[in-house]
């Protein structure tokens, strides 16, 4: 059976969220801080009249805050009919794959980024993460 990922870059590393997850990819929007909250907090976006949480992926992936935004993408998805964005370096295609290909996160994935990892998919080229979308917004609120 196949799947189709919306793939997306952050730091070297080429992940992949799944399309029926994925409400809509933009350019990174201004964010209104959030008082107190933790780095992996980038802010709050307007989307069309509706107040967003934005999460910096870099940051909940343990690599640190992103400094610079403008060039930055979003990915919108769908939590519990609530949208969230996540801030990512940059998108890619829409990949699909094979469930056959399919295997457990590499052993080399360290820290933060590999509990945030459902499995890995080989392409022909590199390797595609499978992000697990809800473990990535586990620190949002629900």
């Amino acid at each position: 059976m196949l799947r189709q990922f919306v793939t997306f870059t952050v730091d070297q590393y080429l992940y992949g969220i799944d399309v029926n997850n994925v409400q809509e990819v933009l350019p990174q929007r201004a964010t209104t801080e959030v008082p107190l909250a933790s780095d992996e907090i980038a802010g709050l976006v307007n989307l069309r009249g509706q107040v967003v949480l934005s999460i910096d992926l870099r940051a909940r992936l343990g690599l640190g805050r992103t400094e610079e935004l403008s060039h930055k993408m979003v990915v919108v998805v769908n939590r519990r009919k609530e949208p969230v964005s996540f801030v990512v370096d940059r998108i890619g295609d829409v990949v699909a794959v094979d469930e056959s290909q399919f295997e457990a996160p590499p052993q080399t994935l360290q820290g933060e980024l590999r509990s945030l990892v459902q499995g890995s998919y080989k392409l022909p080229d590199r390797l595609l993460l499978a992000l697990d979308v809800e473990s990535a917004m586990i620190s949002a609120p629900a």
